[in-house]
């Protein structure tokens, strides 16, 4: 007759429970796969593939009691841990929108503020085309396994105990504002300094010729330069999009 302990449901519990929790907190504020758009039912259902695919890799899991006040205690580390990695990607995500804030200010198209019913707030037009450039961009380089591998090597860098807060200690989410200002930036100085020399360049034209009228041709012209610098900086957006994820999922063993 076969018979189970406590001990070994525990044991068999606690190998799936902890990683499905720390999975799910991921899919659950991921770029992309967090989108409305995507059911619930399908982000379960993933992170439970990927705990499954991952399971002979993962370090043994302490045997903590689910009835106790230590298992709350892991529970939160869990969701922290996954929620603190997705949240990680979705920093960059925010910088590369924040570099077409900066464009859109500069070309005169935040005037077009519109409402965008995936974000649930209202969006500029530029804003809006990088951060959709972001997530094919996202999607083309893999971007859903670098979180898998990252979550997956969490559990060596950040092991399941009973600290939920230990890890912060160690990725320092409170800095990670200064990665948006800096990687926004970044992207968004080429075409800022066109859009800079173009007022220049019309500044002096309103000098030397006052009577053409600069307000009626500096708009289109404006607006055209500005596309045109997004045309021809837009594929370059990939390698400090990919430097960027890279750097961010690094802290957590991805």
């Amino acid at each position: 007759m076969v018979s189970f302990s406590e001990a070994d449901v525990l044991a068999w519990i606690t190998a799936w429970l902890w990683p499905f929790v720390r999975v799910l907190g991921l899919f659950t504020s991921a770029p992309v796969l967090s989108m409305k758009v995507v059911p619930r039912r399908v982000r379960i259902s993933l992170a439970l593939l990927v705990v499954i695919c991952a399971q002979p890799s993962l370090p043994p899991m302490p045997d903590v009691p689910l009835s106790s006040g230590m298992a709350l205690m892991v529970l939160a580390q869990q969701v922290l841990i996954g929620l603190t990695l997705g949240f990680a990607a979705r920093v960059v995500f925010a910088a590369i929108e924040f570099a077409g804030e900066i464009i859109g200010l500069q070309m005169g198209l935040n005037f077009a503020a519109f409402f965008d019913p995936l974000q649930g707030g209202q969006a500029t037009a530029v804003s809006r085309f990088y951060g959709t450039m972001a997530a094919w961009l996202f999607i083309v380089m893999n971007g859903h396994l670098l979180l898998t591998a990252a979550v997956v090597g969490s559990f060596q860098t950040f092991p399941v105990s009973a600290e939920p807060l230990a890890f912060l200690s160690v990725v320092k989410p409170q800095v990670w504002g200064a990665e948006i200002f800096k990687l926004g930036l970044w992207v968004s100085l080429p075409v800022v300094a066109m859009l800079a020399l173009t007022q220049v360049v019309m500044g002096l034209v309103a000098r030397v010729a006052p009577q053409m009228n600069i307000f009626s041709i500096g708009f289109p012209f404006t607006l055209g330069v500005g596309l045109t610098g997004l045309w021809l900086t837009l594929p370059t957006m990939q390698v400090p999009f990919t430097m960027a994820i890279e750097r961010m999922l690094g802290m957590f063993g991805g």
